[in-house]
């Protein structure tokens, strides 16, 4: 006789039908059946016997896997005492890929007593047509010797990629467990995170983990892998962003033995329900591009905001000056891309794009929901690398024969709760506004702008898939991922079909909104190269959060798009020492060159570069003001600010206790709630991280946030304990030198 185990229910709240698990659609109203595995978190952790129900709703199919018969209900949250807990899933959110989410909790008997047991989601699993069997993904210690040298090295490189950010949240013991570490093709992909003990863990213990797996590394990285090690062991490779650069040289010499060939296509189409359509793309709608013979592949979705021809003016400039920046940014050759100052460009590129928008509504006069703006997803492949930048809801899926994953994160209220710590998703998304747009293009100067950017290495084939959120809504690309894209992968389908099926669907099962699309195929052909790699130390890392104290800033114009950071040595603190007369017409000499070039500079930077070429200038009361009252009423340029706890800032970034930021400039806000003012501030340094308001980005370590330029009302200031320090005061401030606009 079957019984509930053998349930599930369809996630259409208006149908909620029960379904045998092997069924995909209902078989009342034909809804997709989403299968939702969750893993339970706990050391040696036993659910439940296999067959049994957990809260009326939790098939337990294994020890630690369970199946949620009722994917259409919300699941249980955490309780808020109990988010700390959890704190670090929640911040990790940015690296979904890796790490897995928290879905929600379920509470089992233990004795007497209830006991919650966390559920994560997506665990990296392989599930039989029957639902009922599954098993984890190979240990990446068992996976190892069967991948190719490309994918070796691919896996090495995203580990090295997340140890930062686990470490920041005290849990990167968790990528020192060969039982953790999974691997879904070419994934790296953790069970779930282990909080580090007391001992430090530091990147000497990642050599020591990575030696283990020289005996069955491939011949192309068998001594390249061995030099890695012994660096990392000795202490030679001190920091990850070392670590990444290295491998990064490593990655770009097998790409040499790989081959890709990309093909992309684009749709756009107003929709059943709307009049006009304020989405864009690039290729135009229908377009098929090719590389080879093309030489640049670039693929771009954006969806208007706005309305009364607001909406789709800002997808198309937002469209037509990107294109016209990334064509530059490829003109480079790939042997001489720098990953990380080429994320920063592309960056760079949609600033100016947002600022093009911007001074459009500014000219004509456009306020509050009056503004035109558009989000942005776009897809740049190069080489073995796909660069993906985004800003606002438009999603990119990256589709392979293992499965779907969605890699960007929306800029949205929901994401940003989660991404604070605040609350787990799928509770989030349930609050009101939880679909608000935090950030879009056009809405605000790019100074307070945060798009994201990431690079995925791609060693297998792959499908991209670009977004506006007229298919994305309501989950119809993970629902219908598996019957409509991935037989392109399997050469039973091509781009062209799919791109009018995925329209259709869109129309028929959302149809609330315009839906555009940019689907883009990428395909691979490897072979081993006979050649050794060799390990070597970069003799300085690309400057892409750069240190204030020794360079100029500089922003993709329209003069010079592909200007980059510029690098002035930092002016040494004269000596109270006497010189000889020789060194001291020397010094002359070279004093008198520095102002030369310093001029020539002036002349030559455009306006908006911000040069730093001496030490900070501290500003003293002059004699004929008393000393003010130390006090935020009193904030003048160059006094410094300390948080002295956790200070939301008016962006909805969140600086950590025991931050530094001097104060730039003081100015009346007539948009202010309380009428006063504002305070523009430099971030000096941070005892922590700085949380952004983009939850996909990072949190920033403590190393890299320097320089940021900040600010917020007085009257909220006030609010927070901060203690207030005159000019003059030591600070790490004094260490930043005094910007020269």
């Amino acid at each position: 006789m079957e019984n509930d185990a053998a349930t599930l229910y369809c996630s259409n709240e208006l149908c909620q039908a029960a379904n045998p698990l092997t069924h995909k659609f209902c078989q009342r109203c034909s809804t997709p059946l989403p299968k939702r595995y969750l893993w339970a978190a706990g050391d040696g952790l036993l659910v439940g016997s296999p067959g049994e129900i957990l809260a009326d709703r939790y098939l337990v199919i294994s020890k630690s896997v369970v199946l949620d018969t009722k994917p259409g209900l919300i699941p249980q949250a955490p309780e808020l005492d109990n988010l700390q807990n959890i704190r670090a899933y929640l911040r990790l959110i940015p690296y979904r890929l890796h790490v897995p989410q928290v879905y929600g909790v379920v509470c089992v008997a233990d004795g007497r007593s209830q006991k919650e047991i966390l559920l994560l989601e997506k665990p990296p699993l392989l599930a039989d047509h029957t639902a009922t069997q599954v098993q984890l993904c190979s240990q990446l210690t068992t996976a190892w010797r069967d991948a190719t040298s490309m994918r070796q090295l691919n896996w090495l490189w995203q580990i090295a990629h997340l140890w930062q950010p686990l470490k920041t949240e005290g849990v990167v013991s968790s990528l020192l467990d060969p039982h953790l570490q999974r691997v879904e093709g070419p994934l790296v992909r953790l069970l779930d995170l282990r909080s580090d003990s007391d001992t430090a863990v530091d990147l000497s213990q990642l050599g020591e983990f990575w030696r283990q797996l020289l005996s069955q590394a491939k011949p192309a990285i068998a001594e390249f892998l061995n030099q890695i090690s012994s660096l990392l062991i000795q202490g030679e490779i001190n920091s990850p962003e070392v670590l990444i650069a290295i491998l990064d040289r490593g990655l770009a010499d097998l790409g040499r033995s790989q081959t890709p060939t990309i093909k992309i296509i684009t749709k756009t189409d107003t929709g059943p329900s709307r009049q006009r359509n304020e989405d864009a793309c690039y290729p135009p709608s229908g377009t098929m591009v090719s590389k080879p013979p093309q030489a640049t592949a670039l693929a771009i979705v954006c969806d208007g905001i706005g309305g009364h021809e607001g909406g789709n003016v800002a997808s198309n400039l937002a469209i037509e000056t990107i294109q016209q920046q990334v064509q530059q940014l490829t003109k480079v050759p790939y042997d001489h891309l720098e990953p990380s100052l080429l994320l920063a460009d592309l960056e760079s590129a949609v600033a100016v794009a947002n600022d093009k928008i911007s001074q459009r509504n500014d000219g004509e006069h456009r306020q509050g929901r009056q503004r035109m703006g558009t989000t942005l997803v776009m897809a740049l492949p190069i080489a073995q690398d796909m660069y993906i930048t985004h800003v606002g809801d438009s999603r990119a899926y990256w589709i392979t024969q293992h499965g779907c994953y969605q890699v960007t994160l929306d800029d949205d209220v929901a994401s940003r709760e989660v991404r604070l710590g605040y609350a787990i998703y799928r509770e989030a998304v349930t609050q009101g506004g939880a679909g608000s747009l935090v950030q879009a293009l056009g809405m605000s100067a790019s100074n307070s702008l945060h798009p994201t950017s990431q690079r995925f290495i791609l060693d297998e084939d792959a499908i991209f898939l670009l977004t506006s959120d007229g298919l994305s809504d309501f989950d119809r690309v993970e629902e219908y991922w598996e019957t409509e894209i991935l037989p392109v992968l399997a050469g039973e389908d091509n781009l062209g079909n799919v791109a009018n099926k995925l329209v259709e669907i869109a129309n028929t099962k959302n149809g609330h909104d315009n839906v555009t699309i940019a689907l883009v195929h990428h395909q691979v052909k490897y072979f081993e190269p006979e050649v050794s790699l060799k390990a070597v130390m970069p003799d300085s890392l690309p400057v892409k959060v750069a240190n204030p104290a020794s360079i100029v800033k500089t922003t993709l114009s329209e003069d010079n798009p592909k200007q980059k950071t510029k690098v002035i040595p930092e002016t040494k603190p004269a000596t109270n020492s006497q010189l000889p007369l020789h060194l001291v017409v020397g010094f002359l000499f070279v004093a008198a060159a520095v102002s030369v070039l310093y001029l020539i500079m002036r002349l030559r930077l455009p306006s908006n570069t911000i040069p730093v070429l001496s030490p900070s200038v501290t500003l003293q009361p002059t004699a004929s003001k008393p000393p003010q009252e130390r006090s935020l009423a009193n904030l003048a340029p160059g006094w410094v600010i300390k948080t002295n706890q956790e200070t939301p800032l008016s962006n909805q970034e969140t600086l950590p206790s025991g931050s530094f930021l001097r104060v730039i400039q003081k100015k009346p806000n007539p948009q202010s709630d309380s009428g006063g003012p504002s305070v523009h501030m430099l971030l000096c340094s941070s005892e922590g991280t700085l949380t952004p308001a983009n939850a996909n980005k990072p949190p920033t370590p403590a190393l890299q946030i320097a320089e940021k330029k900040v600010w917020m009302e007085l009257s909220q200031l006030k609010r927070f304990q901060v203690t207030v320090l005159q000019a003059g005061d030591s600070s790490p401030c004094d260490t930043i030198p005094q910007s020269q606009k």
